[in-house]
C-alpha cells in the first residue's frame, strides 16, 4: 500500500506554499518523496518552509511569485523549470479574505480578492498546465477551495464567490485536461484557523461553527496532508478527477 502514496521523483509546484495550510500540505508531500517548489510573495516566509522541509530530510526551494501577476508567475515557472526540468503536481493554495459588508464593498477590494483567489488560480493553470501538456507529463492539479464555496458563509461575501468560482473551474478543467492525463480536483477545507480567518472568529461565531461541525472541533493543518498526497499520486487516485473533496469534520453534512 505504501507504494500507492510514494511521490519519489515527482516535483510539486506549491502556489501559496508559504501560507499556514499551503506549508503544511507542502511538508506532507515532501515527506512522501516529492521535491517541492514553494511559491509566495514573501520570500522570507517561503524560505522558512523550505528550511523546515530540508530539516526533515526533504527537498525544496523557494521562489518569489505574485499570484495576481502573470509576468511574475511566468518568471517563476521558468526558474522552476531550470531547477527541476518540469513538474508533476500543481497545488493552488493562495487565499485572501475580507469581512467588508456587501453594501460597503468597493470594486477595488473585490478585484484584489478575485485577483488572488480566482484569477490567480486561472492564470496559474494556464501557465503550469500548458507546460505539462507540452512536455507530455501526466499529473495532478489540486485547488484549495473552502466550505464557503458551496454554502456561502456570512461576513465573507467576496471570498465565498471567489471560491465558488474555483469549484466551477476545477470541474471544467477536469474535462479539459483529461485527454492529456492531467487530473484536476479541489480540496474543500473546513475551519482551520489561520491568519486570514482569525479576525472573524468571535466567540459567537466559533459556537455557531461548532454547532454545525459534527466532530466539534477545528481542523489541524496536517489533516489536509492525506487528501493532498492521495490526489498527487497517479497510482492512488488514478481515476479521480473533477472531484470536490471535503475535509471539514462533517460541516458540509449539517443544516440545522
Amino acid at each position: 500500500m505504501g507504494n500507492l502514496f510514494d511521490l519519489t521523483g515527482k516535483t510539486v509546484v506549491a502556489i501559496g506554499g508559504n501560507s499556514v495550510l499551503g506549508a503544511s500540505i507542502s511538508k506532507g508531500l515532501a515527506e512522501h518523496g516529492a521535491q517541492v517548489a514553494i511559491l509566495g510573495r514573501n520570500l522570507e516566509k517561503a524560505n522558512k518552509v523550505v528550511k523546515e522541509i530540508e530539516e526533515s530530510g526533504g527537498i525544496a526551494k523557494a521562489f518569489a511569485a505574485d499570484v495576481s501577476s502573470r509576468e511574475s508567475l511566468e518568471q517563476a515557472a521558468n526558474e522552476i523549470e531550470q531547477w527541476s526540468g518540469g513538474w508533476d503536481v500543481v497545488l493552488n493554495a493562495p487565499g485572501k479574505n475580507s469581512t467588508t459588508p456587501f453594501f460597503d464593498l468597493d470594486m477595488e477590494e473585490w478585484d484584489d480578492i478575485m485577483d488572488v483567489n480566482l484569477k490567480g488560480v486561472v492564470v496559474t493553470c494556464q501557465i503550469f498546465a500548458k507546460k505539462m501538456i507540452e512536455q507530455e507529463r501526466k499529473g495532478s492539479i489540486i485547488n484549495i477551495s473552502s466550505v464557503s464555496s458551496t454554502t456561502p458563509l456570512s461576513k465573507v461575501f467576496t471570498y465565498s464567490v471567489s471560491k465558488a468560482g474555483v469549484n466551477s473551474m476545477t470541474q471544467y478543467l477536469a474535462r479539459e485536461f483529461a485527454p492529456h492525463g492531467i487530473r484536476v480536483n479541489a480540496i474543500i477545507p473546513g475551519f482551520f484557523p489561520a491568519e486570514q480567518n482569525r479576525k472573524i472568529l468571535s466567540e459567537e461565531r466559533i459556537e455557531s461553527i461548532m454547532n454545525h461541525t459534527p466532530m466539534n472541533r477545528f481542523g489541524e493543518p496536517d489533516e489536509l496532508q492525506g487528501a493532498a498526497v492521495w490526489l498527487s499520486s497517479n497510482k492512488a487516485s488514478s481515476f479521480v478527477t473533477g472531484a470536490l473533496i471535503r475535509v471539514d469534520g462533517g460541516f458540509g453534512s449539517m443544516t440545522i
